[in-house]
């Protein structure tokens, strides 16, 4: 038998925040938590949007709470955390996702998409994450923001997209530092070449999905649920010592460029 204060991967008691939860990465990873134990709020632009997610999470007997918020709104921000920890009792996860992408050549790039990136990726991701760490100063917490392989690496047509993900990473390191002592870890996600909406326009090129799956050593693309695993990792007690890291889930992709 396990020492009993040996750290596990049990999110049991935990309250956890996933932003962007209507589909894809985000309801995958909101389910994938309250099936280890927590109880989870979830969020996003479209409230009705939430429901096939919602009772995902009811079908697990944890409990769950949606709500509509566009982390783009800062000063929404604040009194939405504050409401979601009053309903949960605290909140000690939070999952960084909403994200958005647009896909075109640089020179097409306007400021008003540029602005519409940052502000959801990163800008609104920093909001969300000070709104959290003022719920988490006494008891701590644990924070994963969704990054990207565009993190690590330049891609083409994704300028926008790729340098609000590479500010993410920088983000993630600067916050571990700052708020380690008051017990709260921040790290990173980077996702692989996983099939969601947000991406879908790359699969509907057959040449282009021969060509990447070549490219990725486990030779086929990620399923959500492959995504689930390393952030319950990153939630729970067993990486209570990892704080300030990415971590890729990519089927050996970067390990091999």
């Amino acid at each position: 038998m396990l020492d009993p204060v040996f750290p596990t991967f049990s999110l049991e008691g935990r309250r956890a925040l996933v932003t962007g939860a209507s589909r894809g990465i985000g309801q995958a990873l909101a389910v994938g938590l309250a099936k280890f134990g927590a109880d989870v709020a979830i969020c996003s632009r479209h409230l009705d949007q939430l429901d096939p997610c919602l009772d995902a999470i009811d079908a697990t007997g944890r409990k769950g709470l949606a709500f509509e918020l566009d982390v783009r709104a800062t000063d929404e921000i604040d009194p939405a955390v504050q409401l979601v920890t009053e309903a949960l009792g605290g909140l000690d996860i939070l999952i960084n996702n909403a994200g958005i992408e647009d896909v075109r050549p640089s020179l097409e790039v306007d400021e008003a998409l540029w602005d519409k990136i940052i502000d959801t990726n990163l800008k609104g991701a920093f909001f969300v994450a000070k709104a959290a760490a003022n719920q988490m100063l006494e008891q701590g917490g644990s924070m994963v923001n969704l990054a990207s392989l565009t993190s690590g690496v330049g891609v083409p047509t994704a300028t926008p997209y790729g340098s609000s993900k590479t500010g993410l990473l920088g983000m993630t390191r600067a916050l571990a530092t700052e708020w380690s002592s008051h017990g709260i870890r921040v790290n990173a996600i980077a996702p692989g070449y996983f099939r969601t909406d947000l991406t879908e326009v790359f699969y509907q090129d057959e040449n282009w999905c021969d060509a990447m799956l070549q490219k990725i050593p486990a030779g086929r693309f990620g399923d959500l649920d492959d995504l689930v695993g390393a952030t319950v990792f990153l939630c729970s007690d067993a990486s209570r010592y990892v704080t300030g890291q990415m971590l890729y889930i990519d089927g050996g992709f970067m390990a091999s460029i």
